[in-house]
């Protein structure tokens, strides 16, 4: 799967909107997937059912409202990123909105690593906070120095 960046008008239909992260007061690890309905393919996050939810049958002006919400509460968020997902056809299966942050907060605007994989019928989206902005958010400290 691949994705390029896209405009807000492109954007029509029903979506499943998922909604992933948003757990806590640091948490950056945050992103919204809007899953085009009706196209025979279902978006699946590679995460705990308690890292996201999912919303079905969501207009695309509600979709995209409620998606930007949902991104958009962290303190430091500079706006929002739309990119559309498609297959190596060229079919838009998607929408993905990330938030980009202030780069004086994590060294960098984006904080996150989207990958999207298909498997069957089925969408895998694995969602990774950067290394570097792990490392921020833990003071400093890697993994293996806990």
């Amino acid at each position: 799967m691949k994705t390029e960046l896209a405009k807000e008008g492109e954007i029509s239909g029903t979506f499943s909107l998922i909604l992933y992260g948003s757990r806590h007061i640091e948490d950056v690890e945050t992103v919204a997937i809007l899953d085009k309905e009706g196209d025979g393919y279902t978006f699946e996050p590679f995460a705990p059912e308690f890292n996201y939810k999912i919303m079905k049958n969501v207009p695309a002006k509600e979709a995209f409202k409620t998606a930007i919400e949902f991104v958009s509460w962290h303190s430091s968020f500079r706006r929002v990123q739309l990119s559309r997902i498609f297959d190596y056809k060229g079919n838009t299966l998607g929408y993905e909105l990330r938030p980009l942050y202030f780069p004086l907060t994590f060294g960098v605007s984006e904080t996150i690593e989207v990958d999207y994989w298909a498997k069957g019928n089925k969408v895998i989206v694995r969602i990774k906070l950067l290394p570097s902005v792990e490392e921020k958010l833990r003071g400093g400290v890697t993994k293996d120095q806990d």
